[in-house]
C-alpha cells in the first residue's frame, strides 16, 4: 500500500490545504493529514479542533485519515511506516525552506518528499492571513470550508460579547 503524510497546523484548514490534500490523496492508497501539537504554541483552535475540521473538510476523500504528531514528524514516519511526506508550496521561499527540510528528513529516516504546488485559485491562502481577516470582522468564507468559516464566525462573536 503506497501511503503518505501531509503534515501542518492546519490552524485553521484553509482551500488552499484542501486543494493539496486532494490532490495527494489521488496519488496515493492512503494519505494521513497529520496535524502538529505544539505544547508551547496557543493556536486558534486547539488540536482536537483542528482534527475535527480537517475531518470535515476532507469527509469525501475515503482513503485520507487525519491523525495528530508531536515531536520530530520523521520519528511518527518510522512509527507509522510511511515513506513519504508531502508538503504543498505557495512560494519560492516556502521552496527553500521546505527544501532544507525535505534533504534533512532523508538524511535523518530515508523520508522521501513530494512537493505539490498549490492551484493559482488559492496560492496565496495561509491560515494566519484568513485568521486576521476573520478577527476583523472580513468574509472569509470562500478561503475556508464551510464549517471552518461557521467556527470563526461564532467565535467572533462569541468574543464581540465579552
Amino acid at each position: 500500500m503506497r501511503r503518505a503524510v501531509c503534515p501542518g497546523s492546519f490552524d485553521p484548514v484553509t482551500n488552499g490545504h484542501v486543494d493539496v490534500i486532494t490532490r495527494a490523496a489521488a496519488l496515493y492508497d492512503e494519505l494521513v493529514v497529520a496535524v502538529l501539537v505544539n505544547p508551547g504554541k496557543a493556536g486558534l483552535f486547539d488540536v482536537e479542533e483542528r482534527m475535527e475540521l480537517l475531518r470535515a473538510a476532507v469527509a469525501d476523500l475515503p482513503n485520507v485519515v487525519v491523525d495528530s504528531f508531536s515531536g520530530l514528524l520523521v520519528n511518527w514516519c518510522r512509527e507509522h511506516d510511511v515513506p513519504v511526506v508531502v508538503k504543498g508550496l505557495r512560494a519560492v521561499g516556502d521552496f527553500e525552506y521546505e527544501l532544507q527540510m525535505a534533504q534533512m528528513n532523508r538524511e535523518l529516516a530515508g523520508v522521501e518528499t513530494l512537493f505539490v504546488p498549490t492551484a493559482p485559485q488559492v496560492g496565496h491562502l495561509s491560515s494566519s492571513l484568513v485568521k486576521q481577516i476573520a478577527a476583523f470582522g472580513g468574509d472569509v468564507s470562500h478561503l475556508v470550508p464551510a464549517e471552518v468559516n461557521t467556527r470563526l464566525v461564532a467565535r467572533r462573536e462569541r468574543e464581540g460579547e465579552a
